[in-house]
């Protein structure tokens, strides 16, 4: 497994793992993101979204040299949130893994990458959210330590 940042040619394959996350979520209707608004906000001249890819390389112990979106297993994408009271925070708004490869590891060396990516930038936490209803998560959260917080709930006024 190869964790690297994501480049634009990786698009097809992270929408991809978008539609089988909406999928798990019992929500495919709900992706509507456009292919190209999504490429444009991660690699356009202003983005505002950032991502690394797990990665199956054709030979097990080296990254391929040859490009194929049907070695990208899993990513993490990630935007810069601001707190008043601790500054600039990592918002993890997806981590997904390909269903035939979870609990494998592949989640966990992304969030070992996108920790490093916080320190190295440094961001003061990462925080993210969980569906109350997905204990395999909850669970893989937990191990790493994360903490729940049950004081704040989620608001949200659609604008369109």
């Amino acid at each position: 497994m190869y964790i690297r940042k994501a480049s634009r040619e990786d698009i097809p394959a992270m929408l991809k793992l978008i539609k089988e996350l909406a999928e798990y979520e019992k929500a495919p209707e709900e992706v509507t993101v456009d292919p190209l608004h999504f490429e444009e906000s991660g690699f356009g001249p202003n983005p505002v979204w950032w991502a690394f890819v797990a990665e199956t390389p054709s030979t097990p112990s080296t990254p391929s040299t040859i490009y194929d979106p049907s070695t990208i297993s899993a990513f993490a994408l990630y935007y810069i949130r601001y707190s008043t009271w601790k500054g600039q925070v990592m918002y993890l708004e997806d981590l997904v893994v390909t269903e035939s490869l979870r609990r494998k590891g592949i989640g966990k060396l992304l969030i070992e990458r996108l920790i490093q990516e916080a320190k190295d930038k440094g961001f003061k936490r990462i925080v993210w959210q969980v569906l109350d209803w997905n204990q395999p998560a909850i669970d893989f959260y937990n191990q790493l330590g994360a903490k729940f917080d049950s004081e704040w709930v989620n608001v949200m006024l659609e604008v369109q």
